[in-house]
């Protein structure tokens, strides 16, 4: 009689015009569950920031924690840097990457940069000295393009987890003309930070040397468990 189930279906519980209804829904279950941890992995390995969680906002008389540059810079960096002409060479885009090596002691560390810019390809080879309790930095860079620099900074930070370092140089030789530059870095986040630069020429007012970015390669950070 038409509107009922044969006995067969009766017996297995399978609906006519059903059954590919049930499947793809298991099937479509299967494939979450098998791939929610695959796309959670890599997540687990980004970098965090430095604010500890207390468990309720923030207030004016919380501490901030030191900077820490050992959870922070240490792994490959890829940056991009437009700059003006000047002393230090001919104005556009400069593209590279900085390696941070992991410090001896919490205090020395070095760094590399292998970039090319509008003049071709160069590197900068730098010491750094991080003095934590004292919140200042140390860098001297020796940069193939025939030039060494020394800069010097301070650091700072806040409740949101921003830290700022203001680097000065001393003035130094660059084929005849006298050059400086101050730089503010600012790590704007665990992976990201930003490097505001000023220029002067032979003791000339400082002006624009440009805004560069650098972003943190996480591929060197996933390890397989």
């Amino acid at each position: 009689m038409a509107g009922q189930l044969c006995p067969s279906h009766r017996e297995s519980g399978v609906i006519p015009g059903k059954t590919w209804r049930v499947v793809a829904g298991v099937v479509t279950m299967g494939v979450i569950c098998v791939a929610a941890p695959s796309s959670a992995q890599p997540e687990s390995q980004r970098p965090t920031g430095q604010i500890p969680d207390r468990g309720r906002p923030t207030e004016r008389g919380d501490e901030i924690p030191l900077f820490d540059y050992d959870a922070y810079f240490p792994g490959t960096w890829e940056f991009e840097w437009r700059v003006p002409e000047s002393p230090l060479g001919s104005g556009g885009l400069i593209e590279g990457t900085e390696v941070f090596v992991p410090g001896v002691d919490g205090r020395y560390y070095s760094s590399r940069i292998v970039a090319r810019g509008p003049d071709g390809d160069f590197t900068t080879d730098s010491r750094i000295v991080y003095l934590a309790e004292q919140k200042t930095f140390s860098r001297y860079e020796v940069d193939s393009r025939g030039f060494d620099l020394f800069r010097v900074g301070r650091i700072g930070g806040d409740l949101g987890g921003f830290y700022t370092v203001h680097y000065e140089t001393p003035p130094f030789d660059v084929d005849g003309q006298q050059v400086q530059l101050r730089m503010t870095t600012r790590l704007v986040s665990p992976v990201n930070f930003r490097v505001e630069s000023r220029i002067a020429v032979d003791g000339g007012p400082f002006t624009n040397f440009g805004t560069a970015w650098w972003t943190k390669n996480l591929a060197d950070l996933a390890s397989p468990n």
